[in-house]
Formats: structure tokens, C-alpha cells, sequence
């Protein structure tokens, strides 16, 4: 698949939404896996600063650092040859100031070769953003539930129940299309809501437990596969059960060993 199409483009998920086709995305944070999820037609590899929780087993996505971001979005890079793959900028690299921001978000693209940063908040990040999209780094929003203010938040709770949350949300999406961002996250906004905001914005919006009515979705890998098992929101479908092949090879190959199975002589070299 990926000797014949075309490397995705922010210019291509704008014409996606135009031609009503869906966008998919998925969390990633290595090489191997981006081989994998690029040679499966995914069109957005999303190097999220959810890896901190997810293979650095940390609480929240709050300690998560540049370095990290750097690190992983690199070796995913690699992987990738037609999926478009955006960074998170993580917490404090683009709140402080404006000219952090600019200063981080360009180390980003030019260590990582990544296509695009994401950056989470509305309006109150609106002219960050377009310092960002003005020196020519596109960016990706996320509204809803943005996990580097969980704190804030009171907790990973669905936002935009009431009338005056949904009105915010509403003018955080216009706020951050106006300031120049390609594309939108919305994050456990309820279904209707996450609709009426697509419908607005002609940059397309990709939802994790907004509804299907976004112009596209996204998952976090290991929550998908069924290698995550802790976790399991109303949202999340999974479409394998890898923690179970895991143990179950695993013990095999455990058995082997301890039983002299392995390594056989098709295993070894002669002299």
C-alpha cells in the first residue's frame, strides 16, 4: 500500500473531510509499530504523550518531557512512509510563553522530521497557535478533555455536558480554525455536541469518545490491540486480545526452555 499512494498531507485530510471520507488515526511510538500501522493504510500516526502512561507507566501525561517526545516521534518517523505523523508538545513546552513555544515546537520538527505538532486548549492558546502556523509548523488542536489538565478537569470526565461548557467548547473550535490549526481533537465530548462542532468547522475533527459523527477517529494502540487491559472506558473498542497471546507464548516458550525443547537442533549451528 504504501509503493502506491501518496504520503498523507495536512493539504489531503482537508480534502478528505471535503469528500466526506473518514480519517484514521492511531497512537504510536516506535518504529516497528509505525511500519505496521502505515503498511495498513492508518493515515495519521499520533506520537502522543499518552506513551508516558502507556509504556512509561506513568500516572498521567503531566511528567512526560520533550526529550521523550523527541525520542519517540524519531524512531516513528522512521517507520512511517505515507502516514502523516504529528507530535505532542508536552506540558510546559508551549503554556509558558509564545516564544517557548515557537522554540520547542521547531525543535520538534527539526530533530524529529515529524509533519505536524498538537497542542492542547482553546482559546486561551489561539495566538500561540498562530505564531506556530505563521513560521510554517502546522498544528493540531485538542478540546474536550485534555489530559495535561486533568487536574483542573476534576478528573477524565466527559466536557460540554452543560450548556455553558458546550458554549466554550464551541468557541475554543472556531478560536483555534481561525488561528490556522488542520485539524481538531475533540475527547469525550458527547455525541450531539462533537456533531453541531464538526458541522461548523470546515477542518476536519478526529474524536476519541465524541461520537461517530467526527471526520475522523482515534484510539490509543495498545487500548485498541487488547494489550492494555487496566483501561477499559465506554469508548474503547478493542479489536484483538494481545495481552492473552502474550502470556499465552510466553509460557510456551518458558515450557520449552525448562523442558529442553528449545532451542532444538533446528535451532543451532553446526560446528
Amino acid at each position: 500500500m504504501t509503493d502506491t499512494l501518496p504520503p498523507v498531507t495536512t493539504r489531503e485530510l482537508l480534502r478528505k473531510k471535503e469528500r466526506g471520507e473518514k480519517l484514521v488515526v492511531l497512537t504510536c511510538y516506535d518504529a516497528l509499530f509505525a511500519r505496521l500501522l502505515d503498511g495498513a493504510g492508518v493515515d495519521v500516526l499520533l506520537v502522543g504523550d499518552s506513551v508516558n502512561q502507556v509504556l512509561a507507566g506513568a500516572a498521567t501525561t503531566l511528567s512526560a518531557t520533550l526529550d521523550q517526545m523527541i525520542y519517540h516521534t524519531t524512531i516513528v518517523r522512521r517507520g512511517a512512509e505515507r502516514a502523516l505523523v504529528v507530535c505532542d508538545l508536552p506540558f510546559l513546552t508551549y503554556q509558558v510563553s509564545r516564544e517557548d513555544a515557537l522554540r520547542n515546537a521547531g525543535r520538534v520538527m527539526q530533530q524529529t522530521g515529524c509533519q505536524a505538532v498538537k497542542l492542547e486548549g482553546g482559546q486561551a492558546v489561539a495566538e500561540t497557535v498562530r505564531g506556530l502556523v505563521d513560521i510554517g509548523i502546522p498544528v493540531m488542536g485538542h478540546l474536550g478533555l485534555t489530559p495535561q489538565s486533568v487536574h483542573a478537569l476534576g478528573g477524565y470526565r466527559v466536557q460540554g455536558r452543560d450548556p455553558d461548557a458546550a458554549s466554550r467548547l464551541r468557541a475554543d473550535a472556531r478560536a483555534l480554525e481561525q488561528a490556522g490549526v488542520f485539524a481538531l481533537v475533540l475527547e469525550l465530548v458527547p455525541a450531539a455536541l462533537a456533531a453541531e462542532i464538526t458541522s461548523a468547522l470546515t477542518i476536519p475533527t478526529i474524536g476519541i469518545g465524541a461520537g461517530p459523527h467526527c471526520d475522523g477517529q482515534v484510539l490509543v494502540l495498545h487500548d485498541m490491540l487488547g494489550l492494555n487491559e487496566q483501561f477499559a472506558p465506554k469508548f474503547l473498542k478493542r479489536y484483538a486480545t494481545l495481552a492473552d497471546e502474550v502470556r499465552a507464548a510466553v509460557r510456551a516458550y518458558a515450557d520449552d526452555v525448562r523442558g529442553g525443547r528449545y532451542p532444538g537442533p533446528e535451532h543451532s549451528f553446526s560446528a
